[in-house]
Protein backbone atom coordinates (compact mmCIF):
# COMPACT_ATOMS: atom_id res chain seq x y z
CA UNK A 1 0.00 0.00 0.00
CA UNK A 2 1.47 3.40 -1.14
CA UNK A 3 1.18 6.56 0.78
CA UNK A 4 2.92 8.98 -1.29
CA UNK A 5 2.36 12.66 -2.10
CA UNK A 6 0.09 13.27 -4.88
CA UNK A 7 3.22 15.07 -6.77
CA UNK A 8 4.79 11.66 -7.21
CA UNK A 9 1.47 9.52 -7.51
CA UNK A 10 -0.53 11.17 -9.29
CA UNK A 11 1.38 10.15 -12.89
CA UNK A 12 1.20 6.51 -11.85
CA UNK A 13 -0.56 4.37 -14.86
CA UNK A 14 -3.19 1.97 -14.44
CA UNK A 15 -2.67 -1.74 -15.25
CA UNK A 16 -4.77 -2.88 -18.45
CA UNK A 17 -8.37 -3.67 -16.85
CA UNK A 18 -8.12 -1.72 -14.01
CA UNK A 19 -11.13 0.43 -12.55
CA UNK A 20 -9.14 3.20 -10.70
CA UNK A 21 -11.99 4.83 -8.29
CA UNK A 22 -11.58 7.82 -6.64
CA UNK A 23 -13.25 9.12 -3.07
CA UNK A 24 -12.82 12.56 -1.29
CA UNK A 25 -14.78 14.52 0.56
CA UNK A 26 -14.39 18.35 -0.97
CA UNK A 27 -15.78 20.57 1.40
CA UNK A 28 -17.54 22.83 -0.97
CA UNK A 29 -16.20 21.81 -4.63
CA UNK A 30 -16.10 25.57 -5.29
CA UNK A 31 -13.61 26.18 -2.75
CA UNK A 32 -11.93 23.35 -3.13
CA UNK A 33 -11.73 24.06 -7.49
CA UNK A 34 -10.51 27.44 -6.14
CA UNK A 35 -7.69 25.83 -4.18
CA UNK A 36 -6.87 23.71 -6.93
CA UNK A 37 -8.51 20.16 -7.11
CA UNK A 38 -8.64 20.42 -10.97
CA UNK A 39 -5.01 19.63 -11.51
CA UNK A 40 -4.94 17.05 -9.10
CA UNK A 41 -8.09 15.55 -10.93
CA UNK A 42 -6.71 15.77 -14.41
CA UNK A 43 -3.40 13.81 -13.35
CA UNK A 44 -5.16 11.37 -11.75
CA UNK A 45 -6.72 8.75 -14.81
CA UNK A 46 -9.91 8.72 -12.56
CA UNK A 47 -12.65 6.37 -13.99
CA UNK A 48 -15.20 6.79 -11.20
CA UNK A 49 -15.03 10.06 -9.10
CA UNK A 50 -17.04 9.79 -5.83
CA UNK A 51 -17.83 13.28 -3.92
CA UNK A 52 -18.92 14.27 -0.69
CA UNK A 53 -20.35 17.62 0.89
CA UNK A 54 -20.66 18.69 -2.79
CA UNK A 55 -22.64 22.01 -1.23
CA UNK A 56 -23.30 23.23 -4.59
CA UNK A 57 -25.86 23.12 -7.16
CA UNK A 58 -26.20 20.78 -9.92
CA UNK A 59 -25.45 22.96 -12.55
CA UNK A 60 -22.51 24.20 -10.38
CA UNK A 61 -20.67 21.17 -10.30
CA UNK A 62 -21.20 20.08 -14.37
CA UNK A 63 -19.57 23.35 -15.12
CA UNK A 64 -16.67 22.48 -12.97
CA UNK A 65 -15.85 18.94 -13.58
CA UNK A 66 -16.52 19.94 -17.27
CA UNK A 67 -17.25 17.29 -20.35
CA UNK A 68 -16.54 13.60 -20.74
CA UNK A 69 -18.40 12.71 -17.00
CA UNK A 70 -21.30 11.05 -16.27
CA UNK A 71 -22.91 12.68 -13.15
CA UNK A 72 -25.11 11.59 -10.48
CA UNK A 73 -25.59 14.34 -7.76
CA UNK A 74 -27.96 14.17 -4.75
CA UNK A 75 -27.98 17.88 -3.72
CA UNK A 76 -29.09 18.17 0.42
CA UNK A 77 -32.82 19.98 0.69
CA UNK A 78 -30.94 22.53 3.38
CA UNK A 79 -28.52 24.65 0.99
CA UNK A 80 -25.11 24.79 1.38
CA UNK A 81 -25.09 21.58 3.54
CA UNK A 82 -23.95 17.90 2.61
CA UNK A 83 -24.41 16.67 -1.11
CA UNK A 84 -23.20 13.40 -2.68
CA UNK A 85 -22.07 12.72 -6.24
CA UNK A 86 -20.70 9.76 -8.45
CA UNK A 87 -19.10 11.65 -11.57
CA UNK A 88 -18.04 8.38 -14.22
CA UNK A 89 -16.34 7.83 -17.86
CA UNK A 90 -18.74 4.73 -18.07
CA UNK A 91 -22.43 5.82 -18.46
CA UNK A 92 -24.40 3.72 -15.24
CA UNK A 93 -27.16 1.20 -16.47
CA UNK A 94 -28.74 2.08 -13.47
CA UNK A 95 -28.78 5.10 -10.64
CA UNK A 96 -30.35 5.68 -6.83
CA UNK A 97 -30.58 8.23 -5.17
CA UNK A 98 -30.64 7.88 -1.51
CA UNK A 99 -30.43 5.27 0.87
CA UNK A 100 -34.04 4.12 0.73
CA UNK A 101 -35.42 5.31 3.98
CA UNK A 102 -38.02 8.31 3.33
CA UNK A 103 -36.74 10.32 6.08
CA UNK A 104 -33.03 10.33 4.43
CA UNK A 105 -34.65 10.76 0.77
CA UNK A 106 -33.65 15.10 0.45
CA UNK A 107 -30.68 14.32 3.01
CA UNK A 108 -27.75 14.45 0.08
CA UNK A 109 -26.13 11.89 1.77
CA UNK A 110 -25.93 8.42 -0.58
CA UNK A 111 -26.20 7.78 -4.26
CA UNK A 112 -25.53 4.66 -6.27
CA UNK A 113 -24.90 3.74 -9.60
CA UNK A 114 -24.79 0.37 -11.04
CA UNK A 115 -21.76 -0.35 -13.57
CA UNK A 116 -21.21 -3.23 -16.59
CA UNK A 117 -17.54 -4.79 -15.55
CA UNK A 118 -16.07 -8.27 -16.36
CA UNK A 119 -17.99 -9.29 -19.66
CA UNK A 120 -21.69 -8.40 -17.99
CA UNK A 121 -21.39 -8.80 -14.01
CA UNK A 122 -22.88 -5.50 -12.11
CA UNK A 123 -21.02 -3.36 -10.01
CA UNK A 124 -22.82 -1.02 -7.81
CA UNK A 125 -20.47 1.69 -6.49
CA UNK A 126 -22.12 3.93 -3.35
CA UNK A 127 -20.86 7.56 -2.27
CA UNK A 128 -21.95 7.99 0.89
CA UNK A 129 -22.02 10.58 3.73
CA UNK A 130 -22.52 9.59 6.88
CA UNK A 131 -23.26 12.51 9.29
CA UNK A 132 -20.25 13.86 11.80
CA UNK A 133 -23.07 13.82 14.93
CA UNK A 134 -22.28 15.05 18.42
CA UNK A 135 -22.67 12.98 20.83
CA UNK A 136 -25.86 13.47 23.08
CA UNK A 137 -27.74 15.46 20.89
CA UNK A 138 -30.57 14.65 18.23
CA UNK A 139 -27.63 14.92 15.48
CA UNK A 140 -26.44 12.16 17.28
CA UNK A 141 -29.52 9.96 16.83
CA UNK A 142 -29.43 10.67 12.90
CA UNK A 143 -26.39 9.61 12.38
CA UNK A 144 -27.20 6.06 14.69
CA UNK A 145 -30.43 5.93 12.40
CA UNK A 146 -28.36 6.58 8.85
CA UNK A 147 -26.00 3.73 10.31
CA UNK A 148 -28.83 1.16 11.30
CA UNK A 149 -30.11 1.77 7.78
CA UNK A 150 -26.39 1.07 6.30
CA UNK A 151 -26.88 -2.30 8.18
CA UNK A 152 -29.39 -3.27 6.42
CA UNK A 153 -28.57 -1.79 2.80
CA UNK A 154 -25.28 -3.29 2.61
CA UNK A 155 -26.44 -7.49 3.25
CA UNK A 156 -29.13 -6.32 0.61
CA UNK A 157 -26.28 -4.92 -2.33
CA UNK A 158 -24.21 -7.83 -1.32
CA UNK A 159 -27.21 -10.19 -2.18
CA UNK A 160 -28.35 -8.55 -5.21
CA UNK A 161 -25.53 -7.23 -6.79
CA UNK A 162 -21.73 -8.79 -8.65
CA UNK A 163 -20.20 -6.66 -6.95
CA UNK A 164 -20.48 -3.62 -4.65
CA UNK A 165 -18.63 -0.72 -3.68
CA UNK A 166 -19.13 1.73 -0.76
CA UNK A 167 -16.71 4.93 -0.44
CA UNK A 168 -16.84 8.07 0.83
CA UNK A 169 -16.55 10.35 4.42
CA UNK A 170 -18.09 7.70 7.23
CA UNK A 171 -16.89 9.28 10.15
CA UNK A 172 -16.36 6.96 12.40
CA UNK A 173 -12.42 6.10 13.35
CA UNK A 174 -13.21 2.15 13.25
CA UNK A 175 -10.30 1.17 15.86
CA UNK A 176 -7.21 2.42 17.58
CA UNK A 177 -5.33 2.55 14.66
CA UNK A 178 -7.77 5.27 12.44
CA UNK A 179 -7.08 8.20 14.89
CA UNK A 180 -3.60 9.34 16.29
CA UNK A 181 -4.81 10.95 19.10
CA UNK A 182 -7.47 8.72 20.10
CA UNK A 183 -7.49 8.20 23.61
CA UNK A 184 -8.22 11.90 23.63
CA UNK A 185 -11.61 11.54 21.48
CA UNK A 186 -13.23 8.09 23.30
CA UNK A 187 -16.32 10.25 24.39
CA UNK A 188 -16.37 12.29 21.23
CA UNK A 189 -18.72 11.39 18.14
CA UNK A 190 -16.65 10.03 15.33
CA UNK A 191 -14.74 7.23 18.17
CA UNK A 192 -18.10 6.52 20.27
CA UNK A 193 -18.04 2.89 21.16
CA UNK A 194 -21.55 2.38 20.09
CA UNK A 195 -20.33 3.80 16.27
CA UNK A 196 -17.35 1.78 16.39
CA UNK A 197 -19.92 -1.24 16.81
CA UNK A 198 -21.55 -0.71 13.90
CA UNK A 199 -18.15 -1.31 12.22
CA UNK A 200 -17.40 -3.90 13.81
CA UNK A 201 -20.81 -5.36 12.08
CA UNK A 202 -19.85 -4.26 8.51
CA UNK A 203 -16.32 -5.58 9.14
CA UNK A 204 -17.75 -8.88 10.77
CA UNK A 205 -19.01 -12.00 9.95
CA UNK A 206 -22.56 -10.88 10.57
CA UNK A 207 -22.08 -8.27 7.17
CA UNK A 208 -18.92 -10.07 6.00
CA UNK A 209 -17.83 -6.56 3.93
CA UNK A 210 -13.93 -5.82 3.55
CA UNK A 211 -12.58 -2.50 4.68
CA UNK A 212 -10.13 -2.58 1.42
CA UNK A 213 -7.73 0.19 3.14
CA UNK A 214 -6.88 -1.29 5.62
CA UNK A 215 -6.88 -4.80 4.44
CA UNK A 216 -4.09 -3.37 1.56
CA UNK A 217 -2.26 -0.81 4.59
CA UNK A 218 -2.11 -3.72 7.16
CA UNK A 219 -1.91 -2.92 10.77
CA UNK A 220 -0.61 0.38 11.01
CA UNK A 221 -1.29 3.72 12.09
CA UNK A 222 -3.14 5.25 9.45
CA UNK A 223 -3.07 6.18 6.61
CA UNK A 224 -5.03 9.36 7.87
CA UNK A 225 -7.10 11.00 5.74
CA UNK A 226 -8.64 13.91 7.65
CA UNK A 227 -6.51 16.88 9.17
CA UNK A 228 -7.86 19.70 10.95
CA UNK A 229 -7.43 22.98 9.23
CA UNK A 230 -6.63 24.40 12.70
CA UNK A 231 -2.95 24.45 14.39
CA UNK A 232 -0.46 22.15 13.61
CA UNK A 233 -2.48 18.92 12.75
CA UNK A 234 -1.75 18.39 9.18
CA UNK A 235 2.56 19.36 9.62
CA UNK A 236 2.26 17.07 12.31
CA UNK A 237 0.20 13.96 11.06
CA UNK A 238 -2.63 14.13 14.28
CA UNK A 239 -4.84 12.81 11.94
CA UNK A 240 -7.99 10.46 11.40
CA UNK A 241 -9.00 8.01 8.89
CA UNK A 242 -12.72 8.51 8.27
CA UNK A 243 -13.15 7.91 4.47
CA UNK A 244 -13.65 4.66 3.51
CA UNK A 245 -13.67 1.88 0.20
CA UNK A 246 -15.80 -1.25 1.75
CA UNK A 247 -16.31 -3.88 -0.68
CA UNK A 248 -18.00 -7.37 -1.06
CA UNK A 249 -15.46 -9.65 -0.97
CA UNK A 250 -15.07 -10.30 -4.38
CA UNK A 251 -14.74 -7.17 -5.71
CA UNK A 252 -11.61 -6.63 -2.85
CA UNK A 253 -10.05 -9.52 -3.79
CA UNK A 254 -9.61 -7.41 -7.07
CA UNK A 255 -8.03 -4.23 -5.16
CA UNK A 256 -4.39 -4.24 -5.77
CA UNK A 257 -3.81 -0.66 -4.84
CA UNK A 258 -4.33 1.98 -2.09
CA UNK A 259 -3.15 5.70 -2.13
CA UNK A 260 -4.33 8.41 -0.07
CA UNK A 261 -3.33 11.63 -2.10
CA UNK A 262 -1.87 13.57 0.97
CA UNK A 263 -0.88 17.12 -0.28
CA UNK A 264 2.90 17.94 -0.12
CA UNK A 265 2.50 20.57 2.16
CA UNK A 266 -0.67 22.42 3.84
CA UNK A 267 -0.79 24.86 1.34
CA UNK A 268 -1.60 22.19 -1.49
CA UNK A 269 -4.33 21.23 0.41
CA UNK A 270 -7.77 21.08 -1.88
CA UNK A 271 -9.83 20.26 1.38
CA UNK A 272 -9.15 19.20 4.79
CA UNK A 273 -10.10 15.83 3.98
CA UNK A 274 -7.63 13.93 1.29
CA UNK A 275 -8.57 11.73 -1.82
CA UNK A 276 -8.24 7.72 -1.40
CA UNK A 277 -7.62 6.41 -4.89
CA UNK A 278 -8.17 2.89 -5.07
CA UNK A 279 -7.48 0.94 -8.34
CA UNK A 280 -9.85 -2.61 -8.81
CA UNK A 281 -8.38 -5.34 -11.25
CA UNK A 282 -10.59 -6.46 -13.73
Amino acid sequence: MDRVSPAVETNATKNDGALRVASVNVNGVRAAYKRGMADWLADRDVDVLCLQEVRAPDAILRGLLGDGWHILHAEAEAKGRAGVAIASRQEPVATRNHIGDDFFTTSGRWVEADFTVDGGQVLTVVSAYVHSGEADTPKQVDKYRFLDVMATRLPALGAEKDHALVVGDLNVGHTTRDIKNWKGNVKRAGFLPAERAYFDRFFGEEIGWKDVHRELAGDVDGPYTWWSWRGQAFDNDTGWRIDYQMATPGLAARATNAVVDRAASYDARFSDHAPLVVDYQF
